[in-house]
C-alpha cells in the first residue's frame, strides 16, 4: 500500500500546527464552489427509508438531461473516489476482455504486473495510487500521444487539476480509439468541467463503447459533505460498478437532493462562480503573483516562494493547497465573497518578498 495522498480541507490539521478556531480559517485549499447552493426540500422518507430504486432511477433521470449523455442513464455513486479504487478491478482479471456490447470470458491471463497504465500528468494522485497499490504498473505520461497498445487503460482529467490544461474533444476522442484498438478504456474525469460543457465527452459516450467519464455532484453545487458523484459508461461497466458498490451505495437524501437540483436552471451558479474567479485574479495580480493555470473553481500559482507564501498564509490562518512534487507551485480555491478577497489580498501584502 503506498502512502496516502495530502489534499485540500485539512483545516484541522493546519489549525492545530498554527493555532485559531477552525471556523475562523479561510479555506482556499480546495476546488470546491464556495458558495453553496440552497438545499432544495427533501421528502422525510428519504430520511427514514431505505433509498427505494424510484430515487436512484430518477436521480440518473435527472443526471442524463443535465450531463447530456443520450441513452445512457449515469450512474451514482458515493464521491467519484469510490469508483477510481474499483477502476483496477476492471481490467486485473485478463479474463475479461472489453468489446463492444459485452464483457466475453476467455481464457488469457497476464499477470497484473505487465499490464501498463498510463495516467496523463501531473493531475490527480488517487489514480496512479489506486493502480500501484494494486499491483499495476503505472507510466506518468505529458501528452496522450504518448499512450501505447501496452497500456490496458487511460485517465486524463479534462480540465486537470492543478494546472488547467484542456484536452480537445477531437483529441479524446482519438484517444479513446487508439485506446479501443489495443482492448483498453479511456477514462476521462470530468470533475471540473461544469461551468464549460462544451468541454464534456458525455453526449459522445453512447458511440464510445471504451469510454468512462467521471462527474463530480458536490463540487459545482458546492455541496462536497453530500459525497455524491455520477459515472458514464457503458451498461455492462456500470452495472459492474453498482454491483461491486453493493446497495444503498448512494444516501436516499444525496438522491433527492440530486434529483431537484440537476434539474434546477444553474445559470446563477456558473455566474457566481466565474465572479469570484475574478475576484481571486485580481488579489493574486495585485499581490504580483504569476498564474500559470487553473480552472474556473482555482488558481495555479507558480512562485519561487512557495512553501514561505504558504507558510506565510496558514499564520494568518489562510490555508491554501501545496504540492510535494512542485514545491514551487500553490493553489488558490475562490474566497466565497468579496470580504474574503480582501482578506486574502492584505495576507498577501504583508509578506515579506
Amino acid at each position: 500500500m503506498s502512502a496516502p495522498i495530502a489534499h485540500g480541507g485539512g483545516i484541522t490539521a493546519a489549525a492545530a500546527a498554527f493555532g485559531g478556531r477552525q471556523e475562523d480559517w479561510l479555506d482556499l485549499s480546495t476546488g470546491i464552489n464556495p458558495c453553496p447552493v440552497a438545499l432544495p426540500d427533501i421528502p422525510a422518507r428519504a430520511w427514514h427509508r431505505l433509498p427505494d430504486r424510484h430515487l436512484v432511477d430518477e436521480a440518473r433521470r435527472a443526471a442524463r438531461d443535465h450531463y447530456g449523455s443520450g441513452e445512457i442513464l449515469p450512474l451514482p455513486v458515493p464521491g467519484t473516489q469510490s469508483v477510481i479504487q474499483l477502476l483496477p478491478r476492471l481490467i486485473e482479471d485478463d479474463r475479461i476482455a472489453v468489446t463492444d456490447n459485452k464483457v466475453a470470458v476467455t481464457d488469457n491471463k497476464v499477470a497484473v504486473t505487465d499490464k501498463r497504465i498510463a495516467v496523463v500528468s501531473p493531475t490527480y494522485g488517487e489514480y496512479a495510487r489506486a493502480f500501484a497499490s494494486a499491483g499495476f504498473a503505472v507510466d506518468a505520461v505529458d501528452d496522450l500521444a504518448a499512450i501505447g497498445s501496452e497500456h490496458r487503460l487511460t485517465v486524463v482529467v479534462n480540465p486537470n487539476n492543478p494546472d488547467g490544461r484542456v484536452w480537445p474533444t477531437d483529441t479524446l476522442i482519438a484517444a479513446h480509439d487508439r485506446m479501443k484498438a489495443a482492448g483498453g478504456l479511456l477514462v476521462v474525469d470530468e470533475a471540473f468541467g461544469d461551468t464549460d460543457p462544451a468541454l464534456s465527452l458525455a453526449s459522445c459516450a453512447p458511440q464510445l463503447s471504451n469510454l468512462i467519464i467521471f462527474r463530480s455532484f458536490g463540487k459545482f453545487f458546492g455541496l462536497a459533505g453530500l459525497r455524491l458523484g455520477f459515472a458514464i459508461a457503458r451498461g455492462d461497466i456500470l452495472a459492474r460498478f453498482e454491483d461491486w458498490l453493493g446497495p444503498w451505495a448512494v444516501s436516499g437524501p444525496a438522491l433527492s437532493i440530486a434529483g431537484s437540483l440537476l434539474r434546477s436552471d444553474v445559470s446563477a451558479i456558473c455566474s457566481r462562480i466565474n465572479e469570484r474567479c475574478t475576484g481571486l485574479h485580481a488579489v493574486l495580480k495585485g499581490a504580483g503573483l504569476r498564474m500559470a493555470g487553473g480552472t474556473a473553481f482555482f488558481t495555479l500559482v507558480a512562485d519561487a516562494r512557495a512553501g514561505d507564501i504558504y507558510t506565510h498564509l496558514c499564520r494568518h490562518h489562510i490555508l491554501v493547497r501545496k504540492f510535494d512534487y512542485a514545491p514551487d507551485w500553490l493553489r488558490f480555491g475562490l474566497p466565497p465573497d468579496p470580504a474574503a478577497d480582501r482578506r486574502l489580498g492584505e495576507a498577501l501584502q504583508r509578506f515579506e518578498r
